[in-house]
């Protein structure tokens, strides 16, 4: 049975990510602040394993006691929609659980690749390949950058797997999904993939369901060919 991890399960897209791994008949350990955030989730077969933890302090070695037995990790992590959460700290929250997750999985004892499922955002370009985002775009993000550190740390936060875990990795393997303009829906609806944005995110932005990324990012793991075609890459997600 699959075992997964899962950072920021308390969120949005995270609450709907954990419902549906289980669904799957995917063993579930959630990381949350306050368990009582998962209590309507439905656990019928006793795979939900709730861990009340913050990834900023939880010790690289807590982490991979955590890691132990999973195949993967999912992050979900994003800063609260208030000024404290947007311009508080830690400001490098993504960032920094990305780079945790990294020592971790050093410290882990596995035969396989730990896989890392990062959500992210489709303002963030992927520079491992030519995406020339409209210059209307490009200027828009630059301003974002010097006034919005969220925005700052999902862009290290993929940085950080490019570069510094890079494709070669033997212990651990990444993809960055990027939703465009996220919105609530209940039931997972048809989606399309892409490798790059087909949209200016900022001024022609798509629409993309929390419940069709996560529906995403749980078959990335649970799929293989579908792990071999995006492992190292930053998809892009929309609904059709």
């Amino acid at each position: 049975m699959s075992k997964a991890l899962v950072l920021g399960a308390s969120g949005a897209t995270g609450r709907l990510l954990v419902k549906l791994l289980l669904d799957k008949g995917v063993q579930v350990i959630a990381l949350v602040r306050n368990a009582g955030s998962l209590a309507n989730i439905i656990d019928s077969n006793g795979q939900l394993d709730i861990v009340e933890a913050e990834i900023s302090t939880i010790p690289d070695q807590e982490l991979a006691k955590l890691l132990a037995g999973c195949t993967s990790v999912f992050s979900c992590l994003g800063h609260n929609i208030s000024f404290k959460g947007i311009y508080g700290h830690p400001r490098r929250l993504v960032t920094d659980a990305v780079a945790k997750v990294a020592r971790a999985v050093e410290l882990v004892q596995t035969d396989h690749p730990i896989k890392m499922v990062l959500m992210n955002t489709t303002g963030n370009s992927n520079r491992d390949i030519p995406e020339k985002p409209p210059f209307s775009q490009r200027l828009v993000v630059a301003l974002l950058r010097l006034i919005l550190p969220p925005h700052v740390d999902n862009e290290q936060a993929a940085d950080f797997l490019r570069v510094q875990i890079g494709q070669d990795n033997h212990k651990l393997e990444w993809v960055v999904v990027r939703p465009d303009g996220l919105i609530d829906e209940e039931q997972v609806s048809d989606y399309k993939i892409y490798a790059s944005p087909i949209r200016n995110p900022i001024f022609d932005a798509g629409k993309t369901s929390r419940v069709n990324v996560a529906d995403f990012m749980s078959e990335l793991v649970l799929d293989s060919d579908l792990w071999e075609k995006w492992k190292g890459k930053m998809p892009v997600i929309y609904n059709i």
